[in-house]
C-alpha cells in the first residue's frame, strides 16, 4: 500500500497523517477546516477538497473523525466509498459503537471492499509521537496487507479478532477502565479534601502504594492545578462511556461503575465545562461537597 486517503485532520488525525506522511506514504487529506488540510500539504500531503477526492485512487482510506455518524456521512453522503477503488481498505480508527461498526462495515463489504476495525488509544502524544496502541479487528489476511500502514501511526499493533466490531469492544472496555478511574481517584481527592489532608502529600503517598494507577500518577497531578493543560476533554468521557454503557445495553451486561462515572463527566460537562481536562471532573466532587478547588 502507497497512497492512503486520510479523512478527519482534527488533534489527533492531522499527527497521525503527518506521520505516514513521514513513513513514506502519499497521503491525500480532507477535513471541514481549511486549514488542518493546508497544515497536512504543508507537509507534503496532497489537499482533498471533499472526502471523495480523498478516497479517489487510494490504497486504504483512514477515518478518524468524531463518531459513527461521522463515519457514515463521509463515506455514503460523502461520496467517499463509491470513490475509493474496488478491494480498496476502509480503516476505521475513531471510538464507535461495536454495533454501529459492524452495520458500517457490512455496508463497505457489500460494495466490494474491504474494513478493518481499527480503534486507538494513546491520545494527542500518542499520535504526535506514533505510539498509539492500535486495537484491529479484521480477517488476518487484510489485516497483514493493512499492517504497514496502521505501523505508520502506532507502535503497538494488536490483533483482536477477525470480526469488525470486536475492535471497537476492546476499545469499549479501555475506555471503561480509564473513565471509572479518573473518576475514582477524583472522589479519592475529594475525600481528602474534604477533612483538610494536603492533597500533594496524599498523591505522593498514594503514588507509591498499591492503590497508585497510571491514571492516578497521571490524571492525579493535574487534579490539583487550576487550568491544566487540556490533553483530554471531559467532552471526550462524556461520549465514550455513553458508548461503553450503549455497548453493555446491546450485549445485556449491567455496568454499573461505568454508569456512576458517565454522570459525573456528564454533570461537569453540564455546568459548561465540557471542554476543560477531563481530569476536572474532580470539580464536581468540589461542586457536591462544598470544597474549593486549586486556584
Amino acid at each position: 500500500m502507497e497512497t492512503v486517503g486520510f479523512i478527519g485532520l482534527g488533534s489527533m488525525g492531522l499527527p497521525m497523517a503527518k506521520n505516514l506522511l513521514a513513513k513514506g506514504f502519499q497521503v491525500r487529506g480532507y477535513d471541514v477546516r481549511a486549514e488542518s488540510v493546508a497544515a497536512l500539504a504543508d507537509k507534503g500531503g496532497v489537499r482533498a477538497a471533499s472526502a471523495a477526492e480523498a478516497a479517489n485512487g487510494a490504497d486504504a482510506l483512514v477515518l478518524m473523525v468524531v463518531n459513527a455518524a461521522q463515519a457514515e456521512a463521509a463515506l455514503f453522503d460523502g461520496g467517499a466509498l463509491e470513490a475509493l477503488p474496488t478491494g480498496g481498505v476502509v480503516v476505521l480508527m475513531a471510538t464507535c459503537p461495536p454495533g454501529a461498526v459492524e452495520a458500517l462495515a457490512a455496508r463497505v463489504e457489500a460494495a466490494g471492499r474491504r474494513f478493518v476495525d481499527a480503534p486507538v488509544s494513546g491520545g494527542v502524544v500518542g499520535a504526535v509521537d506514533g505510539t498509539l496502541t492500535i486495537m484491529a479487528a479484521a480477517p488476518r489476511a487484510i489485516f497483514e496487507a493493512t499492517k504497514p500502514v496502521l505501523a505508520g501511526m502506532g507502535d503497538k499493533l494488536f490483533h483482536v479478532g477477525e470480526r469488525p466490531g470486536q475492535g471497537a469492544t476492546v476499545k469499549t472496555v479501555n475506555q471503561l477502565l480509564c473513565g471509572v478511574h479518573i473518576a475514582v481517584v477524583a472522589e479519592a481527592f475529594a475525600l481528602a479534601a474534604k477533612v483538610g489532608v494536603d492533597l500533594n502529600i496524599l498523591l505522593e503517598i498514594m503514588g507509591g502504594s498499591a492503590a497508585s494507577s497510571w491514571m492516578l500518577k497521571n490524571r492525579g497531578p493535574r487534579m490539583l492545578e487550576g487550568e491544566p493543560e487540556v490533553t483530554s476533554a471531559v467532552d471526550i468521557f462524556v461520549k465514550d462511556l455513553g458508548i461503553v454503557l450503549e455497548a453493555g445495553r446491546d450485549a445485556k451486561a449491567a455496568l454499573p461503575l461505568a454508569a456512576v462515572a458517565h454522570q459525573l463527566f456528564l454533570a461537569t460537562s453540564g455546568r459548561g465545562e465540557g471542554a476543560v481536562d477531563d481530569s476536572q471532573v474532580i470539580r464536581t466532587y468540589h461542586a457536591m461537597n462544598g470544597t474549593q478547588r486549586p486556584g
